[in-house]
């Protein structure tokens, strides 16, 4: 089923929890010459109370793409297993609606004694299709896998490649509603990984539910529009995606997620901070491909400083520069500076192709060498209904006829 891709106010909710907790007890007496001698002593000596998820409530529109966020050990995959219904909370309640697909364990429903086929069959009506359904569709499970002839001998002999390949191949058939994704992108080969890929762009584009955990923020900021941080089991983040990979990075640092790094006082010259402007002087965060916008750079020194410049760029979720220039290229010598200042830059038309691209913003002394940049300070996305697709945007026609012979 494909959910029409309208506006979030009025998209229904498709998950909700409510106060939801996941507690599992620790032993510590793991083997079993420790566990008959301290049979029957059950203090805390022996066994430890662990709290995965901590009374999280949230809830989540259908044909959102949300990105789980955090340290490894903060719950991300227990809350996914929560959402799935592959585990019970310990308190609180959760609601789904819709065939969800669970991309966890991949394969964790195979029989390693049965063949790739019966397994097919096997996992196909765990995740609730019909033997029906699965007839239907077992060619394109077995095109997409590619698994080929040896879809007839056991899995036992299957490499893990073709483990994976087919076990992702099943899940993505059903036509889920939901696909909950734990970290599968990063398995198997460079092909399986774009195959992976261009399957999860697809269900966004059909305006399906994907959850999605993993470490790379790239991938994360490239394909989630909503961004969940988990820390110790709690909702510390809920909002933008990029909102959420900066707290990830304060968590990492042993930070409150929103806390400012320490002040660095080793730069004459420092870049505080950068705003994207529309030509009425109103923030924004969205244009249309091609319309004008001001990239607006907050800048502080220690002392005052002669001649300085600055500079800013522009580049996709993955680290592709797409545009870049600085005061020297661009012929233009600053005011000096003398404390808190700001430089804007205009761009008057850019024909940027449909996505989001983060602005970086130097500034360096001239009369005082001193040089500091400030990353991903901001994020524009760009929309347009051109029919192109990359980081530029163009209109073409087409036109042709017969060949002299």
């Amino acid at each position: 089923m494909t959910i029409d891709n309208t506006d979030l106010e009025t998209r229904p909710d498709i998950i909700r929890l409510n106060g939801v907790s996941k507690h599992f007890t620790v032993r510590k007496d793991n083997s079993l010459k420790d566990r008959i001698v301290h049979f029957g002593r059950l203090g805390k000596a022996y066994r430890e109370e662990f709290t995965a998820v901590d009374e999280l409530s949230l809830s989540i529109e259908a044909g959102t793409t949300v990105g789980l966020l955090g340290q490894n050990g903060s719950g991300k995959s227990t809350l996914l297993k929560l959402i799935g219904g592959i585990v019970a909370p310990s308190t609180g309640t959760v609601q789904s609606r819709g065939r969800v697909a669970a991309l966890l364990e991949l394969g964790a429903g195979f029989h390693p004694d049965l063949s790739g086929r019966e397994n097919v069959y096997l996992n196909g009506a765990i995740l609730g299709l019909s033997r029906e359904q699965i007839d239907a569709r077992f060619d394109e499970i077995l095109e997409f896998s590619g698994i080929g002839e040896f879809i007839d001998t056991a899995v036992k002999f299957y490499s893990s490649g073709m483990y994976v390949r087919l076990a992702f191949a099943v899940a993505v058939h059903t036509d889920p509603d939901v696909l909950l994704v734990d970290e599968v992108l990063a398995v198997g080969d460079e092909a399986f990984q774009r195959k992976c890929m261009d399957r999860i762009h697809q269900f966004r584009n059909e305006g399906r539910t994907i959850i999605l955990v993993s470490h790379s923020a790239q991938q994360v900021q490239e394909l989630c529009d909503r961004g969940i941080l988990l820390h110790h089991g709690k909702l510390v983040f809920d909002g933008d995606i990029n909102g959420a990979v900066d707290g990830l990075r304060d968590v990492l640092d042993d930070r409150a997620v929103g806390e400012a790094p320490p002040e660095e006082t080793t730069h004459p010259i420092q870049v505080k901070g950068i705003e994207l402007l529309d030509d009425e002087g109103e923030q924004i965060k969205e244009i249309g491909s091609g319309s004008p916008f001001t990239i607006r750079v907050h800048v502080d020194s220690l002392r005052p400083i002669e001649r300085w410049e600055i500079g800013f760029s522009m580049d996709t979720p993955l680290g592709q520069m797409v545009m870049a220039s600085n005061t020297e290229i661009l012929g233009v010598r600053l005011d000096p500076i003398t404390g808190r200042t700001r430089v804007d830059l205009r761009i008057a038309e850019a024909s940027f192709g449909p996505g989001d691209y983060f602005v970086n913003a130097n500034a360096a002394g001239v009369s005082e060498p001193s040089s500091h940049g400030l990353m991903r300070g901001a994020v524009l996305r760009v929309r347009t209904d051109n029919t192109t697709m990359g980081t530029v945007s163009a209109e073409i026609t087409v036109s042709g006829g017969a060949e002299a012979a």
